[in-house]
């Protein structure tokens, strides 16, 4: 039986950045308030954001805001959000103020048909488990522009992003970030909060000696990650493999694009060990 109880406070833009705003997803795990999600259809693709906000704003948060770190929907409502204060579409949005700017050709939410020739293309069938491959299929536009998913890209607007991240929010003379906001973004935003295990949640996704920022899982310590880095790097994963991160101490951006079924994770694990091991002082 679900329990509702009142929220102890309301959530911020800050906690809808660090995934600690009391929402979840209904598609990850089990619980009632995923239940939730499920019976109202919160996670449907085919409605608009705005339709998204409405359905979302009928289910029971799983956690008071605050509290626990949960990978959720808190990214899909900041691009509802962006469209209420913008005025426009989220793909108007972001093709306008980060797309254009930073020379990023290939970014979108869609390809269009002159270009569908250069889309990677993933196994129809996982040759591992047998299960038919479902991801995004990105040859029409969407109804739903998902502030949490679903762009396509290539690895070279892919690095240039990130390259922008590691020059402090500036490439090629278009500053998009000052320094001190990307600071801030990739500092460990959840603090004594990340110190004890039952505010990570059950799946805590930055993983040991990670922390987690504005958007990013932000390294905090040498050794108790499994693979290598240096502490302040910063890094994060798209579902159908992608994985990239930033290390400002070894001034390095590291992009690995994949289109694969079951993301192969252990892939991501073996770019990195490979980066730093091909390293020299």
């Amino acid at each position: 039986m679900l329990e509702l109880v009142p929220a102890q406070r309301e959530m911020t833009v800050q906690d809808l950045l660090r995934h600690t705003s009391g929402l979840t997803y209904g598609v990850f795990g089990k619980s009632l308030v995923k239940e939730e999600y499920k019976r109202l259809d919160v996670d449907a693709t085919e409605q608009s954001n705005t339709e998204f906000i409405a359905r979302l704003a009928k289910v029971p948060l799983q956690f008071q805001p605050g509290t626990t770190w949960e990978y959720s929907r808190s990214t899909d409502v900041l691009g509802a959000l962006l469209e209420r204060v913008s005025g426009q579409t989220l793909a108007t949005h972001l093709q306008q103020r980060i797309f254009t700017p930073l020379q990023m050709k290939d970014t979108g939410f869609w390809v269009p048909p002159a270009q569908q020739g250069r889309i990677a293309e993933p196994f129809a069938v996982d040759p591992d488990s047998k299960v038919p491959v479902g991801l995004i299929d990105v040859r029409h536009a969407p109804k739903l522009e998902s502030g949490g998913g679903g762009l396509v890209s290539t690895a070279a607007d892919y690095f240039r992003f990130a390259q922008m991240l590691l020059n402090g929010g500036e490439i090629d003379g278009v500053r998009l970030l000052s320094p001190k906001t990307v600071a801030y973004m990739t500092a460990d935003h959840l603090g004594v909060m990340g110190a004890r295990s039952q505010a990570r949640g059950a799946a805590y996704l930055p993983g040991p000696g990670y922390g987690f920022g504005l958007g990013f899982g932000t390294r905090t310590g040498t050794g108790e990650s499994a693979t290598p880095g240096s502490v302040g790097d910063y890094f994060w994963g798209g579902v159908g493999g992608t994985y990239f991160w930033v290390d400002p101490k070894e001034k390095t951006v590291a992009v690995w694009m994949m289109q694969a079924p079951g993301q192969r994770e252990y892939y991501r694990a073996w770019f990195r060990n490979t980066v730093y091991s091909a390293m020299t002082p």
